[in-house]
């Protein structure tokens, strides 16, 4: 058992239609047809969307993906249609609320990876494979790789874990010809964040993307490179054969799986409150990871 430990109840707005409650984002429809996507503060792990939130976790999701998406524009196009309040939104929405096209969304979490680990690690210790692609003898946890690669997964819901599958089990879903420009883009838009992340002394070890038609176009969504979809990583830090030092949740993960904390992420008992110690040092790498890329100071 797994998924909220609270599920909130979605704030109501006039003109809105409230359409789901996701792990981080409320999505809402307007009425001109558009979607309304608010970040909250939410916090998940372990397929568990914690009672605890992170102060300002939202906008600096929203603030970095729209910073991302500004970077990415020539090599692909987004959602993005306004980042203006609408009528009658409370005053928390701002800096969190995105108005974006409605798209025909595509099934499938478009994985790209550029370095060995979390489920990859996994996977290649037991077949030297990743999503089913072989790979060279030796990699250790945090290993470079010889060449990013596509590693597509399903679309889970909430209290679900997304699944790792195989790229040809992504073009019996979606066709050959949409299974190709998936991996085109990814891989592409990876490369360039990749390359700006690294002048910025962060290592983009890997991260996901979700794409949806416009039409016959294709077009990122979504969130882009934030510490919930990419696994970033201070580039002096790192040293392949052990966990990395990473600008995420993994102060969380550390702490629920600690003996401080008093759960076994095995049973079915929901995870405790996080104390104020982790959810502040949380804080700190998200707005870390925000100030280090941007350039610019949180505020």
């Amino acid at each position: 058992m797994s998924g909220f430990v609270e599920k909130p109840e979605p704030i109501q707005v006039p003109g809105l239609v409230h359409l789901h409650t996701g792990k981080v984002r409320e999505l809402y429809r307007n009425e001109a047809g558009d979607l309304v996507m608010v970040a909250s503060d939410r916090m998940s792990a372990y397929d568990w969307v914690l009672p605890t939130e992170i102060p300002d976790k939202g906008r600096v999701l929203t603030q970095l993906s729209l910073w991302w998406f500004d970077q990415l524009r020539d090599l692909a196009p987004n959602h993005v249609l306004s980042t203006e309040l609408p009528e009658g939104a409370p005053a928390d929405w701002a800096g969190r609320t995105l108005v974006c096209k409605s798209l025909r969304m595509v099934p499938v979490e478009c994985v790209a990876r550029g370095y060995l680990t979390g489920s990859g690690l996994a996977e290649y210790r037991e077949s030297r494979t990743v999503c089913g692609l072989a790979l060279p003898e030796g990699l250790v946890d945090g290993s470079e790789l010889p060449a990013p690669i596509f590693t597509p997964a399903t679309k889970a819901e909430v209290g679900e874990h997304d699944e790792n599958v195989s790229y040809e089990e992504v073009a019996r879903q979606v066709g050959a010809e949409t299974a190709a420009e998936l991996r085109q883009a990814t891989l592409a838009v990876y490369a360039r964040a990749r390359d700006i992340a690294r002048d910025r002394g962060i290592i983009l070890a890997d991260t996901k993307f979700e794409f949806g038609f416009d039409g016959d176009g294709l077009v990122l969504a979504d969130e882009v490179l934030t510490p919930d979809s990419s696994r970033f990583w201070p580039a002096d830090q790192w040293q392949p054969g052990r966990a990395q030092s990473s600008y995420d949740k993994q102060f969380v993960r550390d702490w629920l799986t600690s003996a401080a904390s008093g759960w076994d992420r095995r049973s079915e008992q929901p995870p405790p409150p996080l104390p104020g110690e982790v959810v502040e040092a949380t804080r700190a790498k998200y707005v870390e990871a925000y100030e280090r890329l941007t350039g610019v100071r949180w505020s």
